[in-house]
């Protein structure tokens, strides 16, 4: 095998923040720093830099500046779209770019640094690229950094409209529709959540990188409380991503040539495969918000380009900003809750931290150090060792999934095909209606498919936000009348029928439902 022509995480670097302030650019920095330090013979081989958007305050040239700050000069320095899959979409990127031969080395680099942002520490203005020109492969340059990536916007006008804007609002009514396919209250969803997630507090717990390593139990993550109040029904406040860390990581993709012109191939990870896969992107209009065909596409390409199945991995990562993320994952890829395995080597988003659209470049780092670790108790006599990495954007919308491995994969590295799947996906796309009158008779009723109930600090229910089926089977996405309100604490909207008004949709619960 041409080693020139095989991709590998080649090393990586973590840190986080918890007394001096910082900004994410100098986060960035220092996980990179951390990255090289072992093996500085990396640096020479960097042709690109690319930098995970940052949602905090960051320099609209990041890349550039992290580049000469490390003393790099790369050919090439991006900037990321939003999407928390864009850690791995990068790493499938540039081993494919790697496996073509057209390059040598990539730098993929991210950070957030909100504990700082909110002390009044960082020092730089909103990071989104603007003033843009498209460049020859389709990408938009903003002083010296291209910007790549899917950069459609997460949400509908209608969405939007009834003030849909938050992940915690959101992932929670995906949750509403497990929770009824299941048959179970709220309550009995929260304990099924808790008895999932408990086990990634005690991953959490040995990391050193996590930014709340403390073993919590079942009950303790379900019960809510003064500590732990419900935030979006069914969910708590220990089951949703901590975005308030300063937390960094670096990995750099070089071949494997490369790897051991630096003196690093004998601790160098394999990069099997990947594969990318998007749900029906507006969360309304998908047929079943409780599912992810999406993520069963991108899992199932990428395990098959790595001639490989599911039973073959040792160490899985899924994205697990909320549980319903984690949850989709089980149920597409066909496993059990109880799997022995556990589903983080991390400890996830909301244990672990969740440094915005960066959490799958910490994800990736940590699965190759603990690929790295089985290699050497084994004496490399182990045979080979998988791992699974996920990564999710926006609303459950964009996944990324990549293999990692021991040791070289035969048949070289390998993209997994998703495109008959992506065309049968965006074929399944509910019609949302907005902006027409309800005088009509279709308009009047509608039974609720998704919803939440969201309360505030002091546990008053604010909003409940709900997608609802049509008699002709549209949908249409509609908020609680004011006057609603006071009735709907702890109340589980799906299957109830609705009575539908205003601009924007607003809505009057006519019976308790259960379809």
């Amino acid at each position: 095998m041409d080693e020139d022509r095989i991709p590998v995480i080649a090393s990586s670097g973590q840190v986080l923040e918890r007394d001096e302030l910082v900004s994410a650019i100098e986060l960035a920095r220092r996980a990179a720093g951390l990255a090289f330090d072992g093996s500085p013979g990396l640096r020479s081989a960097i042709d690109q830099l690319s930098l995970v958007n940052i949602l905090g305050k960051a320099p609209r040239n990041g890349a550039t500046m992290l580049a000469r700050s490390l003393g790099l000069s790369p050919s090439r320095c991006e900037y990321t779209t939003i999407g928390g899959n864009t850690p791995q979409w990068l790493v499938t990127r540039a081993a494919s770019a790697i496996e073509r031969g057209e390059l040598r080395g990539a730098l993929i680099v991210g950070a957030e640094a909100m504990r700082s942002q909110k002390a009044g520490g960082a020092p730089y203005g909103r990071g989104f690229p603007h003033a843009e020109t498209s460049g020859e492969d389709g990408s938009k340059e903003t002083e010296g950094d291209l910007v790549v990536g899917d950069d459609r916007p997460g949400l509908s006008a209608s969405e939007s409209a009834i003030g849909l804007v938050l992940p915690a609002h959101i992932y929670p009514m995906f949750e509403s529709v497990m929770a009824r396919t299941a048959g179970r209250s709220y309550a009995e969803q929260r304990a099924t959540i808790g008895r999932l997630m408990a086990p990634f507090t005690e991953v959490a717990a040995g990391n050193a990188q996590a930014w709340f390593p403390t073993k919590r139990s079942a009950e303790e993550i379900a019960t809510p409380g003064p500590d732990n109040r419900i935030v979006a029904e069914p969910y708590t406040k220990l089951m949703s991503a901590f975005l308030g860390s300063d937390q960094a990581a670096a990995i750099v993709v070089t071949s494997l040539a490369a790897a051991r012109a630096a003196g690093v191939a004998d601790s160098a990870i394999f990069i099997c495969s990947g594969a990318d896969a998007s749900d029906v992107w507006f969360p309304s209009a998908r047929p079943d918000p409780g599912v992810s065909p999406g993520i069963r596409a991108a899992g199932t390409h990428a395990l098959e380009a790595a001639g490989i199945g599911l039973d073959d991995v040792s160490l899985i990562d899924f994205y697990s900003c909320f549980p319903s993320a984690v949850e989709m994952a089980i149920e597409a890829l066909g496993l059990s809750e109880d799997d022995s395995r556990g589903f983080t080597v991390t400890g996830g988003l909301p244990y672990f931290g969740g440094p915005g659209n960066n959490y799958t470049t910490h994800a990736i780092a940590t699965m190759a150090s603990e690929l790295h670790q089985s290699r050497a108790a084994s004496g490399g006599t182990g045979g080979t060792a998988f791992g699974l990495v996920s990564g999710l954007g926006w609303y459950a919308t964009k996944h990324s999934y990549g293999v990692y491995a021991t040791t070289p994969p035969p048949g070289g590295f390998k993209v997994g095909d998703t495109s008959s799947d992506q065309a049968a996906i965006d074929a399944t796309e509910v019609p949302v209606r907005s902006g027409e009158s309800v005088d009509g008779d279709l308009l009047r009723s509608a039974v609720v498919v998704a919803g939440t109930v969201v309360y505030d600090r002091n546990g008053d229910p604010v909003s409940a936000p709900v997608f609802a089926r049509l008699a002709d089977g549209s949908h249409v996405v509609a908020k609680a009348h004011g006057e609603e309100m006071a009735h709907l604490a702890g109340a589980d909207l799906v299957g109830r029928e609705i009575a539908i008004e205003g601009q924007p949709y607003s809505y009057h619960v006519l019976s308790e439902g259960g379809s």
